[in-house]
């Protein structure tokens, strides 16, 4: 099912692709990718510390919205 190796994304909240994709799944609404970003952030708190894998998250949750 999923479509990339696990990796961290967020290394200061230990957040990682699998993170990301299964707080996708908790949400009720899968088709705004800054909204769906809000959401896993408060889900995970990714990009809440430094800051710097913001762009990385993003391109996470689109590439997870498109499959």
């Amino acid at each position: 099912m999923h479509m990339k190796e696990n990796y961290m994304i967020c290394n200061c909240k230990q957040v990682s692709y699998y993170d990301v994709e299964n707080a996708l799944h908790q949400m009720e609404t899968f088709d705004d990718v800054v909204k769906n970003f809000e959401g896993v952030q408060k889900i995970t708190h990714c990009s809440t510390g430094c800051g710097k894998c913001h762009d990385k998250i993003m391109d996470a949750i689109s590439e997870i919205m498109m499959a």
